[in-house]
C-alpha cells in the first residue's frame, strides 16, 4: 500500500486544476442527465475508482455488485482501477462520481489554493490498521526496538515524522534507526533479505507474510498514538456533484453499506464473491484476509461508514502542529450526511 508522495500530489493537484476548468461548464448538464433512482426506471450510471488493485478493502463494493444491491438502488456502477495520477484526480474532475483515498493523503487536496471539490463520505474501516511489521526473531516488539534495524522508508516528511513520534514515545532514539529508501512490493521476501521493518496494512501485507510462513510482530500506529487512528481508507465523492444529486449519492452509499455489512456477517461467502469478480486474486490470501478485515468494517460503531469528527480533526491538527500541513478547519473535508442511518436510529 503506497503512502503520501509530495511530488506526485503536486502533479495531481496541477492536473485537477486543469481538469476543473474543463468540466466546470458541463456539471449542470451532467446533473440534468441523472435519472430517478427509483427501481424500475433507467439505471443511473456511476463510476467508482479504486485506490489500488482490488483487495479486501473493496469487498463490499464487489458484493453489492454481485448481489444486485446497486441495481436494486437504480444504479449501474462501473468499478475501475485508478490512473497514474490517482483516484482523487478522477473524482475532482468529474470523471468518476466516487473513489477511494486515505485521510493521510488528503491534506494537500484540502489546503490547495484552488478549492478542489472532494469530500470524504464514508469510512471503509473504522480504524487505522497500518503499522510496522517485522520478523519476531528480530525482537522488534515495540518502537524502541527499531534502533539499529533497517526500516524501508518512502523518505517522506509525514511518514518519517510519524515514525519518529512512535519511536520517541517509546523512549527510543530515532536517529539510530537505519532508514533504507526502498519501495517494498513483496513484503515476505524483503523481510527475509535486507529489510527488518516495513510499514504495512495488516489485512493484506500482514496476512501475506503469515501465509508465507513467517512469524511476525506487528506494531499498530493507533496503539502508540491515538492521533494516528485516522481513517484509512475512505470513500470520497465530488462534493459539487453530490450536492446536486443527493438522492443518487445516498442510494449509492445505502447499497454499498449492504455490501460491507454482508461481508461483516458472511466473510467466507464475501471472499468467494470477491474472487469470482476478480479471479486473478490469490484465493487463500483473500479468504484469510477477509476473515480478519470483516471485523474492522464497522468495529464498535452501529453505522457503517461513520466518521467521527474528533478523530478526523485530531490527525489534521497533529499535522499542522508539527508543520507538516497547513491548518485544516475543524470538521472540514468529510460529511456523514449521505450515509444511511443505523437501524437503531431509523
Amino acid at each position: 500500500m503506497i503512502k503520501f508522495n509530495l511530488k506526485k500530489t503536486v502533479a495531481v493537484l496541477m492536473s485537477i486544476a486543469m481538469l476543473l476548468g474543463a468540466v466546470v461548464g458541463c456539471g449542470k448538464q451532467d446533473a440534468t442527465e441523472v435519472e430517478s433512482v427509483s427501481k424500475g426506471e433507467e439505471l443511473t450510471e456511476i463510476t467508482f475508482v479504486l485506490d489500488w488493485t482490488p483487495n479486501t478493502n473493496h469487498t463490499g463494493l464487489y458484493v453489492a455488485q454481485a448481489k444486485g444491491y446497486f441495481e436494486d438502488a437504480g444504479l449501474k456502477v462501473n468499478i475501475v482501477q485508478p490512473p497514474e495520477d490517482g483516484a482523487t484526480n478522477m473524482v475532482a474532475s468529474g470523471q468518476a462520481q466516487f473513489g477511494i483515498d486515505f485521510q493521510d493523503y488528503l491534506p494537500p487536496v484540502f489546503t490547495s489554493e484552488e478549492k478542489v471539490p472532494v469530500v470524504a463520505v464514508a469510512a471503509i474501516l473504522q480504524h487505522n490498521t497500518s503499522g510496522i511489521i517485522s520478523l519476531k526473531e528480530d525482537g522488534i516488539d515495540s518502537p524502541k526496538g527499531l534502533e539499529g534495524k533497517n526500516y524501508a522508508t518512502w523518505d517522506l516528511p509525514v511518514e518519517k515524522a510519524m515514525m519518529q513520534n512512535i519511536v520517541e514515545a517509546d523512549g527510543g532514539d530515532f536517529s539510530k534507526v537505519n532508514l533504507i529508501p526502498e519501495y517494498v512490493e513483496d513484503e515476505p521476501a524483503a523481510l527475509q533479505q535486507d529489510i527488518d521493518a516495513i510499514w504495512v496494512y495488516y489485512a493484506w501485507a500482514g496476512i501475506s507474510c503469515k501465509q508465507a510462513g513467517l512469524d511476525t510482530n506487528m506494531i499498530y500506529f493507533k496503539d502508540i498514538n491515538p492521533e494516528f487512528d485516522y481513517y484509512s481508507p475512505v470513500i470520497i465523492t465530488n462534493s459539487d456533484w453530490a450536492a446536486e444529486n443527493p438522492d443518487v449519492a445516498k442510494a449509492f452509499l445505502e447499497a454499498t453499506k449492504k455490501g460491507y455489512e454482508f461481508a461483516v456477517d458472511n466473510p467466507d461467502e464475501a471472499a468467494d464473491i470477491l474472487c469470482e469478480q476478480v479471479p486473478e486474486l490469490d484465493k487463500d490470501l483473500v479468504k484469510e484476509s477477509q476473515e480478519w478485515i470483516s471485523g474492522e468494517y464497522k468495529a464498535e460503531v452501529e453505522q457503517w461508514g461513520y466518521i467521527d469528527q474528533t478523530r478526523w480533526d485530531a490527525f489534521f491538527k497533529w499535522l499542522s502542529d508539527n508543520e507538516l500541513s497547513d491548518e485544516i478547519p475543524a470538521g472540514y473535508g468529510f460529511t456523514n450526511e449521505y450515509l444511511p442511518q443505523a437501524e437503531s436510529e431509523e
